[in-house]
């Protein structure tokens, strides 16, 4: 598959900013809509387009790990954010922990941070599972 050299220059210059963007998405997501969830599918749709433009091999050169991996971790992450209220504090599963202190940029750390965080690492396992999974057998 051919591209042009504007997707291709775009593509990488666009990466690294929609990476951020999902992470802004993230980290605004336990006071206000957004989250984990979506911003899993922008980090997803950062390396779509950067697959699209440069050629899949290329893409996942640049990703340190299988995005498979992603999905045990996420979950894992989700669920010891579910259950440290029970085990440190003996209240109902899923119950929001915030922190006393004020970290700078991010306000109180919560529980629900850690929680979007795995929805974070899972959507965007699953989609670029699915997604790298199609290109190939194409």
């Amino acid at each position: 598959m051919r591209t042009t050299i504007i997707l291709r220059t775009a593509s990488n210059y666009l990466l690294p900013v929609l990476l951020l963007f999902s992470i802004f998405v993230l980290l605004r997501g336990h006071y206000l809509p957004g989250g984990g969830f979506v911003g899993g599918l922008i980090a997803s749709i950062a390396f779509i387009l950067h697959s699209f433009a440069n050629g899949l091999k290329r893409t996942k050169d640049l990703l340190v790990m299988h995005p498979g991996y992603l999905i045990p971790i996420g979950l894992s992450i989700s669920f010891l954010s579910g259950l440290a209220p029970v085990a440190l504090f003996d209240e109902p599963f899923m119950t929001g922990l915030w922190s006393h202190e004020a970290v700078p940029i991010l306000g109180n750390i919560g529980s629900a941070l850690f929680f979007d965080l795995g929805v974070y690492f899972v959507v965007n396992g699953v989609t670029l599972t699915i997604i790298f999974t199609i290109s190939e057998s194409a």
